[in-house]
């Protein structure tokens, strides 16, 4: 089928369609012809002989088998004559509607623009956090510095302020110390010196009670000294004397010897601590 070249546009636009509805029709009427060859080829089809073997009975007569008549073949049918396809409608063509996109694309684009933003705003924010993170972080660094500064200046008070206290225990210690030892020496001194003096007042009434008992040689010149040990009981009883310096007199040291043994008992010390077994006696005629 050939297109008029004087045909508009719509005209160009159906022909495709028309021939697509041809081809249809077409290939429909080969189909039922097909079908139809078939069918009759089916029914021409002799049908086989059937065989049956007879058997004769005794005492029966035979039986005569009808042969089935034969069955004519139908006469093959006229070929169909060929119909042409009767070409479709057309069918009308509809355009689409004109869609105005000017609506969609600001609505688009201020989508667009809005998830900009947000994602903009966003990401200020998290630039924001994140400084406000390390301002933070540094500012906490500075005052974990700080407080160990200042734990460090506490505990460096806290040794000096140690230090000095025990510096100040030690001296003070020393101080009493040496005020105990000072008032030890001084109460010892004055212990000694009073036992001194009682040392030298019981000998002192030793030498006098001795004196009592010495008769003195006329021929006695100067002032001789005749030096004795006397071993004495705690009673003051006399237990021995003998002479360790002699004055060179030796009536002086007889005499005086006697007036010894003549003494027992000795005068006793106002102390007992005071008491000594030996006594170094000093005896001048004219002390």
């Amino acid at each position: 089928m050939n297109a008029d070249p004087h045909s508009g546009p719509r005209d160009r636009e159906r022909l495709p369609h028309r021939g697509a509805a041809l081809a249809l029709a077409i290939a429909v009427h080969l189909a039922f012809l097909a079908v139809l060859v078939f069918s009759l080829r089916w029914q021409s089809h002799e049908p086989e002989p059937v065989t049956a073997e007879l058997y004769a009975p005794i005492a029966q007569p035979a039986k005569v088998t009808p042969v089935p008549p034969r069955i004519q073949p139908l006469p093959t049918p006229a070929p169909v004559p060929k119909v042409a396809p009767v070409p479709p409608p057309p069918q009308p063509i509809v355009e689409p509607p004109k869609v105005d996109t000017a609506a969609a694309d600001i609505a688009m684009k201020a989508k667009r623009d809005e998830e900009r933003r947000e994602r903009v705003e966003a990401e200020q924010r998290a630039q924001a956090e994140q400084q406000k993170r390390i301002a933070d972080l540094q500012k906490q660094r500075e005052l974990q510095k700080l407080a160990d500064k200042k734990l460090a200046d506490d505990r460096k008070l806290a040794d000096a302020r140690e230090r000095q206290q025990r510096e100040m225990t030690q001296m003070q210690a020393q101080a009493d110390n040496e005020l105990q030892q000072r008032a030890n020496a001084e109460t010892a001194a004055r212990a000694q010196e009073a036992r001194k003096s009682a040392e030298s007042d019981w000998i002192q009434r030793i030498q006098a009670k001795v004196k009592g008992n010495v008769i003195l040689p006329p021929d006695l010149a100067g002032n001789p000294e005749a030096i004795f040990d006397v071993v004495q009981l705690p009673t003051g009883e006399i237990i021995d004397v003998k002479l360790q310096k002699s004055s060179g007199v030796r009536s002086y040291d007889d005499s005086v010897q006697r007036a010894i043994l003549k003494s027992s008992p000795l005068p006793k010390p106002d102390r007992p601590e005071m008491f000594q077994r030996v006594l170094t006696l000093r005896f001048r005629p004219n002390d």
